[in-house]
């Protein structure tokens, strides 16, 4: 029972010394962006947010403008949710990779493969590889 104990204060500690990979955060639901990282909302310009239905599936549109005259090497992936707001996709998607040139402006997009997904939320973040 003490390693169980041990075992579970020890995951608790290791949780609470993670640093939040994400540097900014989108809100498909209700439009708002939160920005984790403050260099990022100098650099990374949300123009627009956008949930359209794609035979029956929902599909997520964010436009991104580069607000730097330097690339900007990114990351990103999308969460899915109902109605309710609970997670529907069980398994979460890869992380995506997308240079956006310097004053360029690009749009990211992606289907829900679940039909009861209806918002998203996007995570995006530096590529430090």
């Amino acid at each position: 029972m003490k390693k169980f104990v041990l075992v579970i204060l020890s995951m608790f500690a290791i949780a609470a010394c993670t640093t939040n990979t994400s540097g900014l955060r989108i809100d498909g639901g209700s439009h708002r962006v939160l920005f984790a990282d403050s260099s990022m909302s100098r650099s990374l310009n949300v123009d627009d947010i956008t949930t359209t239905t794609v035979d029956g599936h929902a599909q997520g549109i964010v436009s991104l403008t580069n607000n730097l005259s330097s690339d900007l090497d990114l990351l990103y992936r999308f969460y899915w949710y109902n109605d309710q707001g609970l997670e529907v996709n069980t398994k979460v998607g890869n992380w995506r990779r997308l240079i956006i040139r310097g004053a360029e402006t690009r749009s990211i997009s992606e289907v829900s493969v679940n039909p009861d997904a209806t918002q998203f939320r996007v995570q995006i973040r530096r590529n430090n590889d």
